[in-house]
């Protein structure tokens, strides 16, 4: 399996740091220029939307805890451009942005010097696939990723926990809420369609040293057929 796209692959080692510096540099900001250049204040229609996103992992007793959220340990001296490539879930936390089958993650670095992510999940017989940008917002912690996938939504936790690049990563999101209560996932991912039961083990261990319910975990089916795809992107949605 290739573990990077073939523009992360064709690239000299020094044109890959480059890149990945550009990646952190544009990040600093916290978001893409394009969402920066938006109104400040959200319409209305854009806050129902994301209080309708927000309302059901709020009612989901696995990922509800009081207090502000952990600060775990992360992967040390993470390699980003070890990590790009297409990672399958192989176990999850249930959530309600990911109830499909086949679920993935591809990093690839963009023309435009961002970090792209391609999340994709096979339901209702076809592939849905959500095209997003990863920002680094600390370069000294870059195993921290935040991901954006909607402009009217918040950024996204993804912490690197664990990874060995080439067979697993085990990865934590968290979002505190005013400080008062957090929410929480993890997932544990594979290069491949599936890991073995020793690693398993390891990643959900490592996950409940932090409060996750490991034990709620589901495990993600790899086998899918699907008879079409649906796409978001920032030029809009496609259908074939």
């Amino acid at each position: 399996m290739t573990h990077a796209p073939p523009e992360a692959t064709s690239m000299s080692s020094s044109q890959v740091k480059e890149r990945e510096a550009a990646v952190q540099v544009r990040t600093e900001q916290h978001l893409p220029p394009e969402v920066r250049t938006r109104p400040a204040v959200m319409s209305s229609t854009y806050l129902y939307l994301y209080l309708l996103l927000l309302l059901p992992p709020l009612s989901s007793p696995q990922s509800f805890h009081w207090g502000s959220c952990h600060s775990p340990q992360v992967q040390e001296d993470f390699r980003l451009d070890q990590y790009l490539g297409r990672w399958y879930l192989i176990q999850k936390m249930p959530a309600f942005f990911a109830p499909g089958k086949c679920i993935s993650a591809n990093y690839s670095l963009s023309e435009e010097g961002g970090l792209q992510v391609l999340t994709s999940q096979s339901y209702w017989d076809r592939k849905w696939v959500v095209e997003g940008e990863a920002v680094i917002l600390d370069r000294n912690q870059p195993a921290k990723l935040s991901l954006n996938f909607f402009y009217i939504a918040p950024l996204s936790p993804t912490w690197v926990l664990s990874t060995d690049y080439d067979s697993y990563s085990v990865v934590y999101s968290c979002t505190d809420v005013l400080g008062v209560f957090h929410l929480d996932y993890g997932w544990i991912l594979s290069r491949s369609a599936s890991l073995p039961p020793d690693v398993l083990h390891r990643g959900e261990e490592l996950l409940r040293h932090l409060g996750v319910d490991a034990s709620k975990m589901q495990e993600v089916e790899q086998d899918c057929e699907e008879e079409g795809s649906i796409t978001f992107s920032q030029s809009g949605l496609s259908m074939t």
